[in-house]
């Protein structure tokens, strides 16, 4: 059971209370990033909205991980075992390319989903594919859309080659022909061999637990019969001590002038 919420440590409580702010922001995130790609004509206004928007969110986590960090008892430990997540804070600070962000912002969004209890594996493997074959689709349509030796020109160029890529099957329709378009295909690649890796994990560890639970059952079920076995065992063993005490205890019949044989009294 869950300690309640005012017991529950300074950290705990606020990645609780923030959990669906930042799913909210990332979400705004993924549109803000999505405008500009899918639709390339749009004005400058829409533009610079949705860089600005995708400054903010990244801020927003980026505050995130400083607060947890305050709020935690050991910061130094928490430095340690979050190290991704502070790359992630820095990463666009050294260079403010809008792949960054986006690298980073995947990321940040990544840890921080990972934290919360209720978000069960298969939920968040579902989400994570989701997610890089959409952002994989965007970030190699923005990068190879202006290559002129590149083939990947249309959203459904660059979502089927995200597929391709992500599944390991790679049929060679579509590839990326610029520096940064190959480095998206490798880091697609390693993500969704990983994802396999997962899932093929966790539905063996779901037949292994089915089979645990029906062998545990079947143990159950025969250490209860043989218990019943025994039991039914002792009682007979009872019923037929009982039998034969009762026959050594039958009282005889007193005797009679009959039965010893002396003359009646005339």
């Amino acid at each position: 059971m869950e300690a309640p919420i005012k017991h529950q440590p300074a950290q705990l409580r606020w990645e609780r209370r923030t959990q669906r702010p930042l799913l909210v922001l990332a979400v705004a995130f993924a549109v803000a990033y999505a405008v500009p790609i899918v639709v390339p004509d749009a004005s400058e206004n829409v533009g610079t909205t949705c860089t600005v928007v995708e400054w903010i969110v990244w801020a927003s986590f980026a505050v995130d991980y400083l607060v947890r960090l305050y709020l935690t008892d050991h910061r130094k430990q928490f430095v340690r075992s979050h190290w991704l997540d502070l790359c992630a804070v820095l990463l666009p600070m050294l260079q403010p390319l809008r792949l960054l962000r986006l690298v980073s912002t995947l990321m940040l969004v990544g840890r921080r989903a990972r934290m919360a209890s209720q978000i069960q594996l298969t939920t968040y493997v579902a989400g994570a594919v989701v997610g890089l074959l959409m952002f994989g689709s965007l970030a190699v349509l923005s990068v190879e859309r202006e290559s002129p030796n590149g083939n990947i020109k249309t959203l459904g160029d660059a979502v089927w080659w995200s597929f391709t890529t992500m599944t390991t099957v790679g049929y060679g329709d579509h590839a990326p022909t610029t520096g940064l378009g190959r480095i998206l295909a490798v880091g697609l690649m390693l993500s969704g061999i990983a994802l396999l890796g997962v899932v093929t994990a966790n539905i063996a560890a779901w037949f292994i637990s089915r089979f645990d639970r029906d062998d545990v059952e079947e143990r159950r079920q025969t250490a209860a019969i043989e218990a019943l076995t025994t039991e039914v065992r002792a009682l007979r063993a009872q019923v037929t001590a009982l039998s034969a005490g009762a026959e050594c205890e039958v009282p005889r019949p007193a005797p009679t002038a009959e039965t010893l044989d002396v003359p009646p009294v005339s």
